[in-house]
């Protein structure tokens, strides 16, 4: 559909016929003869001079409000509105936040072959696919071992994001597990998101060694930010030292955020862990709607010059009757 853009200048439309209305007609002095019988000139010619022959020039009056009107309505930009564009943009953050300790290497996970893997190739495996089902999401990686390190932020290019998992290594951040300090470090990078809803994943198989925050206050934290973790622990709740994994932390940090604890034991509880986090974390996306416009204020404006250059034309072609339209 078409509209106007600036309506308000039609009110200029009636300024001609309010101008011819109440303003006297032109008249411009000059010297000039003065013939004694200029009206038997005028008889023997044929014509009858006027003293108002503007006023009484129909054509160019029409002419001319024709034109007033066009351009008035050029001003008024009329422009021709499209169907709207509607474009989804992600309302939720995902940061992932990965042990990459030395415990990670235990090989106790199969592939899908059968295959005996260790622990963060069975990860990196299962969370490639649940990043390929979140196309409408930003997500982000962190990496912690010794200490936590922002492997990518939040981003919407998941192929580069899938790269930087495939390069992660074991022992890369060190032997240790900076739990807390992994969940601080999370909270720093979601704090530059503007999205309303923001999510924090943890996998871990150790328990904190070495952070400078406990986990405790950074959950107490994350709840303060709104922040919701959802901790995964893969590791043996049997084991001594750093191998072993402190599930009832990892459980007191979901239920102080509003987050959900699960536990992996195998590759495939792994995957249903994750298939259970689409499920809790599903898509949220808003529309966002644009009407693109097209100007159309040439049309008005070409039609005036079209008006104009015919009249001037038909009149170049019709020198006699020119003059005579001037006598009158």
């Amino acid at each position: 559909m078409w509209q106007l853009d600036y309506p308000w200048w039609l009110l200029l439309l009636p300024l001609p016929w309010l101008a011819y209305r109440y303003l006297p007609p032109y008249s411009e002095a000059r010297s000039a003869v003065r013939v004694p019988f200029f009206s038997e000139l005028s008889r023997a010619a044929g014509e009858s001079p006027a003293s108002q022959g503007t006023r009484h020039n129909r054509g160019q009056l029409l002419l001319n409000l024709a034109v007033w009107a066009l351009l008035v309505l050029a001003i008024a930009r009329p422009v021709w509105v499209e169907k709207p564009i509607e474009r989804q943009q992600p309302v939720r953050d995902l940061m992932l936040a990965i042990d990459i300790s030395q415990s990670m290497q235990t090989q106790d996970f199969t592939d899908a072959n059968g295959h005996t893997i260790d622990r963060l190739a069975a990860v990196k495996q299962v969370v490639q696919g649940f990043i390929e089902k979140r196309k409408d999401d930003r997500i982000g990686l962190i990496l912690f071992g010794s200490a936590a390190y922002p492997q990518a932020p939040l981003t919407l290019d998941h192929a580069s994001l899938s790269l930087l998992l495939d390069d992660s290594g074991i022992g890369m951040a060190g032997p240790d597990t900076a739990l807390g300090d992994a969940i601080g470090l999370g909270l720093k990078l979601l704090d530059q998101a503007q999205e309303p809803e923001k999510v924090l994943i943890l996998l871990t198989d150790g328990n904190d060694t070495s952070s400078a925050i406990t986990p405790e206050h950074a959950a107490d934290m994350a709840a303060a930010k709104g922040v919701i973790i959802h901790t995964i622990g893969i590791g043996d709740p049997q084991a001594s030292g750093e191998n072993q994994v402190n599930l009832s932390a990892l459980q007191a940090i979901a239920t102080a955020t509003g987050g959900r604890y699960f536990r992996a034991e195998d590759r495939n509880s792994l995957s249903q862990v994750y298939a259970t986090l689409d499920k809790i974390t599903p898509h949220h996306v808003k529309t966002l709607s644009h009407q693109p416009k097209r100007d159309l204020f040439w049309w008005p404006l070409s039609a005036a010059l079209v008006l104009l250059a015919l009249y001037h034309l038909v009149a170049g072609c019709w020198p006699h009757r020119r003059v005579a339209d001037g006598l009158q």
